[in-house]
């Protein structure tokens, strides 16, 4: 999700008048050691900033920034502490709404997240983001018909969005609309080979993934694994594709491919705990 660590220029450009220097100088010291990483440090000049002037209005800033830092550091609670401290101050800044819902759904709150997402479509009703993540929840919760609102709204706001084609071929997937979502994704394909898009190998490499799973739910195993291999030579590091290979060479009872697979999952990021029965089945 976006980080939200922004100069505290942009206030002065708005006509706020300006900080006292000391206030300044913090506020900008924190944003050059975030950029360099020094999240300690950063962390350290924010604290200072807001015991300096507990009262300044611009601490709506501040603390999201604070919350920013204490989340890529994993201090999940202070984090989520800090964003609503800024949205106590700031409650319709939709840019702290947008980052208090990802978090939410980093710590698994998405009834929590789906309300800061529809706070935020309220107050910028064409929000691209919240509309995203918004229908994710929804699909997740198995409200079809809320989430393909959404997809669709976003769409029609930005035809070529990757996430928001991939996400209603996935959903077309859950409906049992296998036709439509093979549609969808074979349309992203075809763009991706006539250079109508631009995309990343890794995100070409799980458009096949999502086809491969589609085709697997059909039955069609060989051109699942046609995709498969597709995807691990657009993106070797594709664990998903490791993984579903993994599953059809089991189904096929060629437990020593489909053993090598689930291990090479493993190396490249799926816990083992997932893959335990799996690699028992293979023996």
């Amino acid at each position: 999700m976006r980080k939200f660590i922004l100069s505290f220029l942009i206030w002065g450009a708005v006509g706020i008048p300006a900080f006292s220097q000391t206030y300044e100088e913090l506020s900008e010291r924190a944003v050059a050691a975030t950029e360099q990483d020094s999240l300690v440090q950063a962390e350290k000049y924010i604290m200072e900033a807001l015991k300096l002037d507990p009262a300044n209005p611009h601490n709506a800033l501040l603390f999201s920034n604070l919350g920013t830092i204490q989340r890529r550091q994993r201090q999940y609670d202070q984090a989520l502490e800090s964003y609503t401290m800024a949205l106590n101050i700031a409650p319709r800044t939709v840019p702290i709404l947008l980052n208090r819902a990802a978090l939410y759904l980093e710590l698994g709150k998405d009834e929590l997240a789906r309300m800061d997402y529809a706070l935020a479509l309220d107050l910028e009703t064409d929000n691209q983001e919240a509309l995203l993540m918004r229908a994710y929840i929804y699909r997740q919760k198995r409200d079809y018909k809320a989430a393909r609102s959404d997809y669709e709204r976003l769409l029609k706001l930005n035809p070529l969005s990757y996430n928001g084609r991939l996400g209603l071929a996935m959903l077309e997937q859950k409906e049992g609309k296998y036709e439509e979502a093979l549609s969808v994704l074979n349309k992203m394909i075809a763009d991706k080979a006539d250079g109508s898009t631009q995309i990343t190998a890794p995100l070409y490499a799980v458009l096949y993934v999502a086809r491969a799973g589609v085709e697997k739910d059909m039955q069609h195993i060989d051109l699942a694994l046609i995709d498969l291999e597709e995807a691990i030579e657009q993106d070797p590091s594709q664990s998903e594709a490791y993984l579903m290979r993994g599953q059809i060479y089991l189904s096929q009872k060629k437990k020593e491919l489909a053993r090598r697979d689930f291990e090479k999952a493993v190396t490249l990021g799926v816990p083992q705990g997932d893959v335990r029965d799996l690699l028992q089945q293979c023996k």
